[in-house]
């Protein structure tokens, strides 16, 4: 997540306010961090962008920006996981779920660029599943 106004901004909208809101504001401002080794340590530096992800309410945090994408899709399955998301699209037909699947990077791109969030391309992946009764494309 790039920028922390945009998801302080939602937590306002989502009724964090008052001191909870001040709360995660101190929280998510203000971070620092280095590497250590042993016998050796990096210079600490600033954080401007991001929410600690191996903690409880950095996955919350994500949730919260988040939310809204399960919503952009009609006819996909969205899933959530910690830092992750799954898109599931199915169909019968072949060439109505590539129609449709056309449209989807076009939708997360403008999600992705309105909320200041980054896609790690190198973790993105896109499969074609073929069952017998349908046929099921993801994106990871």
């Amino acid at each position: 997540m790039k920028d922390l106004h945009v998801l302080l901004y939602k937590l306002n909208n989502y009724g964090i306010r008052g001191v909870v809101y001040q709360w995660f504001k101190n929280y998510l401002s203000n971070k620092k961090q280095f590497t250590s080794l042993p016998g050796v340590s990096s210079k600490t530096r600033s954080i401007s962008m991001g929410v600690p992800k191996a903690q409880f309410w950095g996955r919350y945090c994500f949730s919260c920006m988040s939310m809204i994408f399960t919503k952009l899709f009609l006819n996909a399955k969205v899933k959530l996981f910690a830092d992750d998301i799954n898109l599931f699209l199915y169909d019968k037909n072949l060439c109505t779920l590539f129609d449709r699947a056309k449209t989807c990077p076009q939708h997360m791109s403008k999600w992705l660029i309105a909320n200041r969030i980054s896609l790690d391309v190198d973790k993105t992946c896109f499969c074609v599943l073929v069952m017998r009764e349908k046929i099921i494309m993801t994106f990871n």
